[in-house]
């Protein structure tokens, strides 16, 4: 979908793919972050001034926290258990999360590799209480690209 100019996507509807299958819909994305080195250099120029660029260094690790129904989706508990038991081998997938416009068309994908799950929370919950049950999960990724949908 083409957004007319001046116009935004709106933030309310997110999903998750694991490997490429489309495995939750999320309440919320928060703190999606990497961070690139920042390098200083400083050197002389011909007229003997100080001058100081600053360089690009490597790319660190990003985190990103997910928020979900509390569902039975085999596919996410299984990436959520391999994680927390250390099974890395099987716990480390590639994950795209997935902004979409009120239509359900994709407009942004942030493709995540080698994510593993590192936190997991449960929403707190009471017998008189009749809110839905979330989890909240903080992924780690070594490496992030940014799509345009």
């Amino acid at each position: 979908m083409s957004l007319p100019q001046g116009n935004a996507v709106t933030s309310n509807n997110f999903g998750i793919q694991i490997d490429g299958v489309m495995v939750e819909f999320l309440t919320r994305v928060d703190g999606l972050t990497v961070e690139q080195t920042a390098i200083p250099c400083a050197q002389n120029n011909e007229d003997g001034k100080r001058n100081v660029a600053i360089l690009p260094g490597p790319w660190q690790p990003g985190t990103v926290t997910v928020e979900r129904g509390m569902t039975q989706s085999s596919t996410f508990n299984d990436w959520i258990n391999d994680s927390m038991a250390g099974r890395m081998d099987s716990a480390r997938k590639n994950a795209t999360i997935i902004q979409m416009d009120p239509e359900g068309n994709p407009v942004k994908r942030w493709h995540l590799r080698n994510a593993w799950c590192s936190d997991l929370r449960a929403s707190s919950s009471s017998a008189d209480d009749s809110s839905v049950l979330t989890e909240t999960i903080t992924i780690q990724f070594e490496e992030v690209t940014v799509e345009s949908a």
